[in-house]
């Protein structure tokens, strides 16, 4: 099953339809974000088929994205500004808070828009052709997508803010270590190995995932007293519905494999 929209494809994989590989599809600009394409992002995992379990976004070409298309850039007022800027974080809500958890194929340019749509997502895979920027500061803009807010959180707000202020260039391999992807694979191999991940994650209870998703970034965030009540509240959801059961069953019963070493 497959559905293109403009800048963007849509395919469902899997013996039940259960991973959807959403690709951004304008190659020949690097798969620059335009306004068209922020909302074709929104739209799709708004609308995600009820099969899906797992989905991997990825770019077409050899980067996965430069970022704005420099081209739309308007001269706004503040107002207007604002609002462009709230659309991106609607869209990009849709990646982080939508139906399913989302694994980025990172390769190329994962430069200013392009890195705050990545960093949407909840797991990353980049091959060793990766490098990540944020030239807004030597634009004289800033970053409207939500960058401000995710990105300190894979890499904390220090080297956020030596990368806008030097324009600092993290390669593929120091892009891992700082914590911008959590795998680091040849060149070539980043979306076979996001496509082994999002078919493990679909095997997962679909109301553990959701929790994960949703819950734990939140906890995160709460006091240490709060999180704990929060996370009793989640534990207890998540073990009465009837797969969680069966799924505790089968272990006791002998019938699911236990934890090995890798």
């Amino acid at each position: 099953m497959a559905n293109k929209f403009e800048g963007l494809s849509l395919e469902i994989r899997g013996d039940h339809n259960e991973i959807a590989v959403v690709r951004l599809t304008r190659g020949a600009k690097r798969n620059a974000l335009s306004d068209g394409l922020i909302l074709a992002i929104r739209d799709t995992f708004q609308n995600l088929p009820d099969t899906v379990k797992a989905a991997v976004i990825d770019g077409e070409g050899e980067h996965f994205c430069a970022g704005l298309d420099l081209s739309e850039l308007k001269e706004r007022d503040a107002g207007q500004g604002m609002i462009h800027s709230r659309l991106w974080h609607s869209a990009l809500e849709c990646v982080q808070h939508g139906p399913v958890p989302v694994i980025a194929v990172l390769h190329g340019a994962v430069v200013g828009g392009g890195l705050e749509l990545a960093s949407a997502a909840h797991l990353r895979v980049a091959d060793e052709s990766t490098f990540y920027a944020l030239p807004e500061g030597s634009r004289g803009i800033f970053v409207g997508g939500g960058g401000s807010v995710r990105i300190p959180k894979l890499i904390g707000a220090s080297r956020m803010l030596d990368m806008m202020l030097t324009g600092r260039v993290y390669n593929a391999q120091d892009g891992e270590r700082v914590g911008f992807a959590q795998y680091l694979v040849p060149v070539g191999q980043a979306f076979d190995k996001a496509l082994e991940l999002a078919a493990r994650i679909a095997q997962n209870a679909p109301l553990t995932n959701y929790s994960l998703m949703h819950a734990l970034p939140r906890i995160a965030e709460q006091s240490a007293d709060h999180g704990f009540f929060t996370e009793a509240l989640m534990s207890a959801i998540a073990q009465s519905a009837p797969e969680a059961k069966e799924r505790v069953r089968a272990f006791l019963e002998g019938r699911a494999g236990k934890v090995q070493k890798s």
